[in-house]
């Protein structure tokens, strides 16, 4: 396939950034998204080019840093697949596509299509855990019995993976679906009571410290979510935090 890739292009934080056009040869339908970048920046750097900058590690679908917004849509046309898993099947000859960072006040960019998304860990850090006496008589955490469903309602929840495409998907860059999901893996279980009321207000609260928007009722958070979270999380959450205000 031969492509025209359109792709953000930014020195650093504090530089102003610019769509740089590419054209690309030779790219076959069983690459992955990545892989096509990594033979564009082969080529540049071969031409002596500074070579295009974009967030990767595990490249499986488990890490979330492959956050790339593909021709408008968080990680490209296909659904429940990250930028990693999305194959280039997906594209046809001579298309032309746009390829940016996620856009969000609270996610700046750092260079190219790299976003700093340290936002996510001070909010998972303002409550995102169990404080568990680890000394003396311990309790079994299998001895807890559990409903069912309850377990695979958290079990859902935690496998967000925190790269950021509700964000990215919200036209008001609300992070409400991926703090309502860290809220719920805990909220579902009895390990999480102890600390539920302190939990969902600190996080709340440093959500809105991070300056992300309010929840639109879209839903387009979820259609674009890798990992299917649902927005049942949201309304949990919400209850969660106006069970814990009246708490005082």
């Amino acid at each position: 396939m031969k492509l025209y890739l359109k792709i953000w292009r930014q020195k650093d934080a504090s530089t102003p950034g610019k769509i740089v056009d590419y054209t690309l040869d030779g790219v076959e339908g069983d690459m992955s998204f990545l892989e096509m970048l990594d033979i564009l920046n082969e080529e540049l750097v071969s031409k002596g080019e500074e070579p295009v900058e974009f967030d990767h590690d595990c490249r499986e679908g488990i890490c979330g840093t492959c956050s790339l917004q593909i021709n408008g849509e968080p990680h490209g046309p296909d659904r429940l697949v990250t930028t990693c898993q999305l194959h280039m099947r997906k594209f046809n000859d001579g298309d032309t596509i746009v390829i940016e960072p996620f856009r969000a006040k609270a996610f700046p960019v750092i260079k190219d299509l790299i976003v700093d998304r340290s936002a996510f860990d001070r909010i998972q850090q303002a409550g995102g855990y169990i404080s568990v006496n680890t000394s003396g008589n311990t309790i079994d955490a299998n001895t807890i019995p559990i409903n069912k469903y309850d377990a695979d309602e958290a079990m859902d929840a935690a496998t967000c993976i925190g790269c950021g495409a509700c964000v990215a998907a919200c036209k008001n860059a609300s992070a409400m679906l991926f703090t309502s999901a860290k809220v719920s893996q805990f909220a579902l279980l009895p390990q999480g009571q102890v600390e539920a009321t302190e939990r969902v207000q600190n996080m709340v609260r440093q959500m809105d410290l991070e300056g992300f928007g309010n929840c639109t009722n879209t839903g387009a958070c979820e259609v674009e979510c890798p990992k299917g979270i649902s927005l049942t999380n949201i309304a949990r959450m919400n209850r969660e935090y106006l069970s814990a205000t009246c708490k005082g």
